[in-house]
């Protein structure tokens, strides 16, 4: 698992977090918060997978 991975996770994380208590508490601005860090942390699991293909793609190339 690279840092993009660790980076999406936490920030998937985060925002499920603030989503659940902007929720709970009625805090429509927290809950949008919320929804926009777990956005951010599927486009950063993404760019991890983009790198890992990438990184694979050249290991089978040296081989």
């Amino acid at each position: 698992m690279d840092r993009e991975h660790v980076k999406g996770a936490a920030d998937k994380a985060k925002g499920a977090v603030k989503e659940g208590a902007g929720k709970l508490t009625g805090d429509k601005s927290m809950e949008a918060e919320g929804k926009m860090d777990k956005a951010k942390g599927a486009a950063h699991k993404a760019a991890g997978d983009v790198k890992d293909g990438l990184r694979d793609a050249a290991d089978g190339l040296k081989k």
